[in-house]
């Protein structure tokens, strides 16, 4: 609740507060069963987790009152200092743990990260709830400032003695449409990531854009591609972290089962997103890394060990742990060698599955492509460089850890 602006947020909604005579507030339960229906019909999988710290940095200082802290650094500062030790006198920690009207403390998974620290995750279904309800918070008060602003600059000026006029323009409903989310056309296609993330006012741009990807969830950061330095599109926090690949060294990554929706049940939006980057399209091919992992995922499936498993239909599951690993990279391919391996595997602990040149993979990737998207494959080639510059331009690497920064 938030006392002094007389609303609350639940789920995707921003509910008017109704002061009563004894000085105590409630919603509409109108409102209120609304909110409840919407929030009980999203599917959750607890078992797609997406994390949401800590990423190794220090927390900023309170805000002013009135200023909105992100839902991320609430929850940081909260299991942060619920781990501390309280002055005398204190008890347990008396803040709510609802964010929206969802009780994040009860989804929250916390697992070992490194020697002694932990990370913090939540069901990807609930980090889109609450993105979209901060992004609602955020466009709602924008609006209401302006309605007040223009409130007071139509307002007349009241003389002493003269009863003000019925304040009948002014309003500061909850019910007022926010600004809708766009749809994201392609209007940064052909475009350098260093080059706009200089650009002033820019995440206010990527603020007011609908993901490129899952079309629901409001745009966060402008994804991009990291070999050719091209913006792709802008997409929510939630997509970002799902297509950022789990790097155990710089050429060395873990594939884990979100390359499914990467690879299997989302592959048709994936590849469209990751075609956006010009480089990528011209040469039909993914990024290294993405390659290497969809080498791993998909082209060598057929080699992957599987031991018995009488809880699976078919009976069988895909053994140990899939990892790949790259000598050279993309700019030598005759040199660069992509080797995929199982690990944990009962049959050897580390069991190495196939050695495939870049140049097969990349070749593999093309006849995959074409069968599993042929709109995405039709729009790719080496003829189609219409924005491509006639000069290569220089690529500034993304030197960001936890990715939840805008640029």
């Amino acid at each position: 609740m938030h006392a002094q602006t007389e609303y609350v947020v639940l789920g995707g909604r921003v509910v008017a507060m109704v002061k009563a005579s004894s000085g105590s507030w409630s919603v509409s339960e109108r409102e209120l069963r609304r909110a409840a229906a919407e929030l009980s019909a999203v599917e959750m999988d607890r078992q797609d987790l997406v994390r949401i710290g800590p990423f190794g940095r220090a927390l900023k200082p309170e805000r002013n009152e009135g200023t909105l802290v992100p839902w991320r650094e609430r929850i940081s500062r909260d299991l942060q200092e619920a781990g501390r030790p309280r002055p005398p006198g204190q008890g347990g920690d008396a803040r709510p743990s609802h964010l929206a009207g969802i009780d994040w403390r009860r989804l929250l998974v916390q697992r070992p990260h490194g020697r002694a620290a932990r990370s913090w995750w939540l069901p990807r279904a609930v980090v889109r709830l609450l993105d979209g309800a901060a992004h609602t918070e955020t466009q709602w008060l924008h609006a209401r400032q302006a309605r007040q602003a223009n409130t007071a600059v139509t307002e007349p000026s009241v003389h002493p003695g003269q009863t003000p006029a019925a304040d009948v323009g002014q309003t500061t409903s909850p019910d007022a449409p926010a600004v809708p989310l766009r749809r994201y056309n392609g209007e940064l296609q052909g475009q350098l990531y260093s080059v706009l993330s200089r650009k002033p006012g820019m995440a206010r741009k990527v603020a007011g854009w609908a993901c490129a990807v899952c079309r629901t969830a409001p745009a966060a950061v402008l994804d991009h591609c990291h070999e050719h330095g091209y913006v792709r599109a802008p997409v929510c926090q939630s997509c970002n972290t799902q297509e950022r690949p789990d790097h155990l060294y710089s050429n060395d990554i873990r594939v884990a089962g979100h390359y499914i929706r990467l690879f299997d049940t989302h592959a048709a939006d994936w590849l469209r997103h990751w075609h956006r980057c010009p480089g990528c399209r011209a040469r039909t091919t993914l990024p290294l890394a993405h390659l290497a992992a969809w080498t791993a995922h998909v082209a060598c499936r057929s080699q992957r060990p599987t031991h018995r498993d009488p809880r699976s239909s078919r009976g069988r599951k895909p053994c140990g742990a899939l990892r790949v690993s790259w000598t050279g990279s993309h700019h030598a391919p005759h040199a660069c060698v992509l080797t995929v391996v199982v690990d944990f595997c009962p049959s050897g602990e580390h069991r190495v599955l196939a050695h495939v040149p870049y140049r097969e993979a990349a070749e593999q990737f093309r006849t995959w492509l074409a069968a599993t998207a042929p709109a995405v494959a039709a729009e790719a080639g080496p003829d189609r460089t219409d924005d491509l510059p006639a000069q290569p331009r220089p690529v500034i690497a993304d030197t960001s850890g936890d990715g939840l920064a805008l640029f």
